[in-house]
């Protein structure tokens, strides 16, 4: 009875807790999706319906602000700017961070501590702080207005939380799999290419998903970088075309929702990467 009684007084707890965290996730979803719809909606209509309706039904619906983004070159110039420097981002600073992080995790020798500990700190500084000497550096080496400008920052500033990523996952695999790669002949450098890569591909993915959805979002850097619009990204694009029709404003939301597609797009395809990964790590880790 004692046993029973209690089951009885838990249940109560054991039932309010899961619908106090769906109501959590609920109410945080609704904020998330609130703007989004609006912006979706807004973009169907025009400014006097924004102004009389702002959270109703287009009425009637003006799909014109969409076609005429979609049939500007140089929105699909932004497009493939973003694309190139996050890809090209996401791919120099996963190779740089593989090599580092399995110098770190699987080579003992003097100092390796303390060198990781200097990549580590670079976690705590804020890209802002660094801008007016970078821009110094990058005028001296003719690197601006040039996408290697933006790529070569981006990556170095992405070092510190991917070797601090890549590290982990590299330090759980057993130094027993590195024996026998090299009782099997394979020199360290194989090992690394042949062996742990692939082993590591979790958490390749999310290290590549997270350099690539920081270089899509930064704003700040491509905007100092670049003065000529042909290599503007997206959020700089955003930002422009905010500036240049800021009365039309169901113009801008139409704008906005499209530049925010590409990112979303991508986000739903590598997603299951990115948690299979961050669950590998937690696991391993």
């Amino acid at each position: 009875m004692s046993v029973h009684a209690r089951e009885r007084r838990t249940t109560p707890a054991r039932i309010a807790r899961p619908i106090a965290l769906h109501t959590i996730v609920i109410v945080i979803g609704v904020f998330v999706l609130v703007p989004i719809v609006y912006g979706i909606l807004g973009g169907f209509k025009d400014n006097p319906q924004l102004a009389n309706n702002p959270i109703g039904l287009p009425a009637p619906w003006v799909p014109e602000n969409y076609t005429n983004v979609l049939a500007s070159s140089d929105f699909w110039r932004q497009v493939f700017n973003s694309s190139l420097i996050a890809l090209s981002t996401a791919l120099v600073t996963v190779a740089v961070s593989a090599l580092a992080a399995f110098v770190f995790a699987r080579f003992a020798f003097r100092g390796r501590e303390f060198l990781f500990t200097i990549f580590a700190a670079g976690l705590m500084f804020p890209f802002a702080v660094a801008i007016l000497p970078l821009f110094i550096i990058l005028r001296f080496f003719g690197l601006l207005n040039n996408p290697l400008g933006v790529i070569l920052p981006q990556a170095a500033f992405g070092l510190a939380l991917t070797i601090i990523i890549l590290r982990s996952f590299f330090r759980s695999i057993p130094h027993e799999v590195e024996e026998a790669a090299i009782l099997d002949g394979c020199s360290p450098f194989g090992f690394f290419w042949r062996i742990l890569l692939p082993m590591a591909r979790p958490a390749l993915a999310t290290v590549s998903v997270l350099a690539v959805v920081n270089s899509w979002n930064n704003f700040f850097l491509p905007l100092v970088v670049f003065n000529d619009k042909v290599w503007w990204t997206l959020p700089v694009g955003v930002q422009q075309f905010s500036g240049q029709y800021s009365a039309d404003t169901a113009k801008i939301l139409a704008y906005v929702v499209l530049a925010m597609i590409p990112a979303l797009a991508f986000y739903a395809v590598a997603e299951r990467q990115l948690i299979g990964g961050l669950t590998a790590g937690a696991t391993k880790g």
